[in-house]
């Protein structure tokens, strides 16, 4: 009132007025300031200065919901930085809900735990974490504890493990039922050091050999609510691997790329959560180090990789339980993995055979007319496979009784021709029968097997019978129930294994017949990924469930036929190869999906799964006659392999294309059952030693950085390099050969290689496999099935290196029995060359061959005994193949 006087004010009454107005101004400014310390979430605008200092590269996404339109408002409202992302640098937003460089984002204050305690236990170090200020998301937990544990010596391969579990300890959170092996004391001298920051709380992890930095998690804050979980480390390169199951190039994108993790029934798609789970990525190293990283978490989860680079990890629930693996070196960053979630099944000897099936076999006549077949024209078949087209009304434990009559005979006719059978099965189990008609639903009713709604009634989807209920896996009621189902069919059709399919559990309905219940569970308020999508099609539940359908499948198996059981599952977590193996899913039939096939391959034996293939010839979409054969020569070389196609597309096996494809693909069989010997050994060291079977070249050339992106090619364990065709109408291919000398399998041709690619001939009766030097490889004479095959005597194929030297081994068994390596039923045995003129057999061959030889020789003693042999000239190199008779 008093400005309002005018100029007849004196002018020491408007300096005081001034005086008392910047008082009162300083003081609210003082009590704002005050207000914003405690209340940092009412913050207007952050420093711009200290957020343009941020790289983009370095930008962890502060507001990742998806559809929304984030302004500014909306995130300075969380506290956070809101930097429009530069035009040149990214042509998606996040305002418009696409990936790419963030544009709210976390300022360095933004808060998060501080370490109030810190004591040591017996493993390692156990901290109590407190955050003063609850953030964004609701649930915000403000008092969380760290229990970091240190490997023992115990463990398979010492001073390589490091862990952490962080845990809420007011409530009780769900954990991954994994039995993980039990430690008694922490190492004093691991491979890793260990920098704790304090305030905020964060994990440095660096080993100790060349300083390079495994974990970071101080580069963005830690989140711990009910229903989001989040932290975010640093990585040592761009060279990351793993986190199935997606269809992608082997080797992942870190430019600003969202994987999601929820298992889901969708044909093989990119940008996509596919059947299963696998929380667990393999990175290398400047230099040729590798080292892994395993979050035990079964909950929906986002993992975003962005180029600084960096990786986030997002979940809807559990606890953050991460285990990190030292290596140094690929192959055994993967055995140090199984020896947490278990190391891979020995297969029966026949998994490794060749395998027939489709969708779409209208009697069990004309699927043992297509095995007949077969047999007519020489082509290997070790097992024939049934889809869902056996089923009465598609009910499980049933088969039609006009249609396949006759399938019970033709069982018993393939176990006469030393051929096995599978059948599929679907975890839906048909509700709508009359009761008292459908023993499995009545059944599983009395026991309580199903899983119920929240209501706490049997929940009611639909799948391939209809209106279906869905067993619980996770109860041991569940396992005994399926296992009387399973016993009571094989009475009647004498089937040797199991197909488990739709086990994601895949859902016609959005989540059953009365919907989904409206609570924060359903919609919580964090969506990772593609779950909303509108052909989701699957339960809003834990993803473990899938697995325990596996171990029921395995153990149920085990007790019927009494021999190693065979399950091949689609939807796969951490675990599931101590049960089952892994095809790929619903492919199609065109050539993005056979290069496709080669890197989920790979994945899945990082994964411990390693036996583990796709349809041949693809699912869907009618295949080619030149795509069928290329896809053959292919699959001759996945651990699993079966060829397997849709309803009402062309038949695909073999037989159904002309004399000279016809021809190709036998050979290509053929090449296989002959590699038998190598194939089971490789499997052997798969589950006693956690190594791959099938494995990318970057594995035994780590130091090798061309090799860290080649998914066309592949090696079968150390010794084997193959390279297949990929592309139509080209008789050529060009493939990566590292450093050292490569051998013509067929040939023994020598290439010396500095590092680099070569074109290869590559006529359509031909795919191209190459020796290692330094290798020795057992075969064997192929014929129809792997019974008869095991029976012939072995032949050598020895590639020398450059000093004469060479190596290989062979384990073997009878092929069935279970546990023949823990109890001591076995062959063992180690080949090994010195000097190629000078050694002994251990055991009677029928040939060998070598590969490689410097000079002629004059005479050649097996055993004392002179022994006729021939050789030949190599082509390129001038040395001599050397084929021994005896």
């Amino acid at each position: 009132s008093l400005l309002q006087r005018g100029p007849s004010c004196s002018v020491t009454t408007g300096l005081l007025v001034i005086g008392c107005l910047l008082l009162v101004l300083c003081g609210a400014w003082l009590l704002g300031a005050v207000f914003w310390l405690h209340n940092p979430n009412q913050q207007e605008h952050k420093p711009p200065e200290a957020c343009s200092l941020i790289p983009e590269a370095w930008r962890f996404d502060c507001y990742p919901e998806r559809g929304v339109v984030v302004t500014r408002e909306l995130c300075e409202a969380r506290n956070c930085c809101f930097i429009p992302a530069s035009t040149a640098s990214s042509s998606a937003s996040r305002p418009s809900g696409k990936n790419g460089i963030p544009w709210c984002f976390y300022p360095p204050e933004f808060p998060s735990y501080s370490v109030v305690s810190l004591n040591d236990t017996l493993l390692g170090q156990k901290a109590t974490l407190v955050k003063e200020v609850k953030t964004y998301y609701p649930g915000d937990i403000l008092t969380v504890e760290v229990e970091m544990r240190y490997e023992t010596d115990k463990r398979l391969l010492n001073h390589k493990l490091f862990s952490i579990k962080i845990t809420d300890p007011s409530s009780s959170r769900f954990e991954v039922p994994i039995s993980v092996p039990t430690v008694a004391n922490k190492t004093e001298s691991p491979d890793y050091i260990i920098e704790l920051s304090k305030q905020p709380f964060g994990l440095v992890v660096k080993r100790r050999s060349t300083g390079a930095v495994l974990l970071n998690t101080t580069v963005a804050p830690l989140f711990y609510a009910d229903q989001f979980l989040q932290f975010s480390t640093s990585l040592p390169t761009q060279f990351i691997y793993g986190l199935g199951e997606h269809r992608s190039t082997f080797l992942h994108d870190v430019h600003w790329n969202t994987l999601t993790m929820w298992a889901r029934d969708v044909p093989p798609t990119e940008q996509t959560n596919l059947y299963g789970a696998h929380p667990f990525y393999l990175a290398m190293e400047d230099g040729g180090n590798a080292h892994g990283f395993f979050l035990l978490n079964s909950n929906a989860m986002d993992v975003v990789l962005q180029p600084a680079p960096a990786l986030t990890w997002r979940t809807i629930g559990g606890i953050l339980d991460f285990y990190i693996f030292l290596g140094p070196d690929p192959g055994s960053v993967v055995q140090q993995y199984v020896d947490v979630v278990g190391y891979p099944a020995m297969p029966v000897y026949w998994a490794l055979g060749y395998h027939l099936c489709r969708w779409g076999y209208d009697t069990s006549n004309s699927t043992w007319e297509v095995v007949k077949s077969m047999r007519n024209y020489g082509i290997p078949q070790d097992v024939q496979w049934n889809d869902i087209d056996y089923m009465d009304k598609f009910m499980d434990f049933t088969y039609e009784s006009k249609k396949f009559d006759t399938l019970p005979d033709l069982v018993r006719d393939l176990h006469a021709h030393n051929q096995r059978y599978v059948m599929i099965l679907d975890p839906g189990i048909s509700s709508t029968q009359p009761e008292g008609s459908y023993w499995p639903f009545d059944e599983g009713v009395k026991r309580g097997v199903f899983i119920k709604d929240a209501e706490g009634k049997t929940l009611i989807g639909k799948v391939w019978p209809g209106l279906t209920a869905y067993p619980d896996f996770s109860d041991e009621v569940t396992h005994e129930w399926w296992y009387d189902n399973l016993k009571m069919f094989h009475n009647k059709v004498a089937f040797d294994g199991l197909w488990i399919d739709m086990n994601e559990p895949s859902n016609f309905l959005d989540g059953s017949t009365s919907g989904c219940p409206s609570n924060n569970l359903e919609n919580p308020p964090y969506t990772p990924g593609r779950r909303l999508d509108l052909q989701q099609r699957s339960h809003y539940k834990h993803t473990i469930h899938l697995g325990f359908m596996g171990s029921s499948a395995f153990s149920a198996l085990k007790r019927i036929v009494a021999k190693r059981p065979f399950v091949i599952s689609r939807s796969t977590f951490p675990s599931q190869g101590m049960y089952s193996g892994h095809w790929l899913g619903d492919n199609r039939s065109q050539w993005k999906d056979l290069y496709t096939s080669i890197a989920g391959m790979l994945t899945f034996n990082l994964l411990g799964i390693p036996l583990v293939g796709a349809d041949v010839c693809g699912f869907s979409e009618e295949t080619q006659e030149e795509l069928c054969v290329r896809w053959t020569q292919l699959g001759a070389f996945y651990p699993f392999t079966r060829n397997h196609n849709a309803i009402s597309v062309k038949p695909q096996d073999p037989t159904a294309f002309s004399p000279l494809a016809r021809t190709a693909m036998k050979e290509a069989l053929l090449l296989r059952y002959s590699l038998f010997p190598v194939l089971y050994t490789l499997f052997h060291h798969a589950h006693v030693h956690g190594h791959t079977v099938a494995r990318p070249i970057m594995f035994e050339f780590p130091k090798d950085v061309k090799a860290y992106g080649i998914d066309k090619q592949f090696m079968w364990g150390k010794s084997l390099l193959v390279t297949p065709v990929l592309d139509p109408g080209v008789d050529y291919v060009d493939g990566y050969f590292p450093e050292g000398l490569w051998y013509d399998y067929y040939t023994g041709d020598c290439v010396t290689s500095k590092g680099e690619e070569l074109r290869l001939n590559a006529p359509l009766d031909k795919i191209n496999l190459h020796l290692r030097e330094g290798s020795i490889v057992p075969t064997q004479a192929p014929n129809l099935t792997l019974w008869v095959s095991t029976g012939q005597p072995l032949h050598l194929v020895s590639a020398l290196s450059q000093d004469g030297s060479a190596s290989g081994d062979l384990f073997w068994d009878d092929g069935e029995t279970i546990d023949t390596y823990e109890t001591n039923q076995y062959a063992y045995i180690i080949f090994s060359i010195a000097q190629v003129l000078s050694f002994m057999f251990l055991f009677c061959l029928f040939s060998a061959s070598f590969y490689g030889v410097k000079e002629k020789p004059s005479r050649v003693l097996v055993n004392s005994q002179d022994a006729p042999f021939t050789y030949r000239t190599n082509k390129v190199s001038s040395e001599f193949l050397l084929l021994l008779f005896f």
